[in-house]
């Protein structure tokens, strides 16, 4: 992982030194991350590649004000993070029609991975109960699971990312599986 962030920072680097290269290489590396990521805040296939873009076009924008004082991925989910909050926001001010399921609630698709019908379907139900569960948190305790669970970052590196503290990482990763526990709990019954 050391390795990688290496690499990560030299192509910042470079890329600030004018070798724009070296932004594709970054792109490989870090969209499909960043792109699940926004998916899992904004609920919204289309939205979410729209602001994968947006990222790295931000990154891109400011490649020499980057200084590497944190880990490069902290940089990169930090610009993801306030273009989903701002998404987020704007969203609550202008509704209109996302891809929903039959509750109203963001649809993510299960991926297929060859099993059996019968059990894809029940993978699918957890998937969409999972799915409508993330995406009833408000946002900031979602962001926090996110980034925490699934972009396995630790604590301080979550903490940096959202500007707050570690200790408020860890009270929103507890209130948010106890969140999820609870809604999970309800529509099993």
């Amino acid at each position: 992982m050391k390795e990688r962030a290496d690499t990560d920072v030299l192509l910042m680097r470079r890329l600030a030194g004018g070798d724009d290269l070296a932004l594709n290489e970054l792109m490989d590396r870090w969209r499909e991350r960043v792109a699940a990521f926004l998916l899992r805040m904004v609920g919204d296939h289309a939205t979410a590649m729209d602001l994968t873009q947006e990222t790295f076009v931000r990154l891109y924008s400011g490649r020499h004000r980057y200084k590497p004082v944190a880990a490069f991925s902290t940089y990169l989910f930090h610009i993801a993070a306030n273009l989903a909050r701002s998404q987020i926001r704007w969203r609550k001010r202008h509704p209109g029609v996302p891809l929903e399921d039959e509750e109203g609630n963001p649809v993510h698709e299960a991926e297929d991975r060859g099993v059996p019908p019968d059990e894809a379907a029940v993978l699918r139900e957890k998937t969409a109960a999972l799915s409508r569960a993330i995406a009833a948190l408000p946002p900031d305790l979602r962001e926090t699971l996110l980034l925490f669970t699934v972009e396995e970052m630790s604590q301080a590196e979550v903490a940096q990312t959202l500007g707050c503290s570690a200790k408020a990482v860890e009270s929103r990763v507890y209130r948010a599986r106890q969140a999820l526990r609870e809604r999970l709990a309800k529509e099993s019954r």
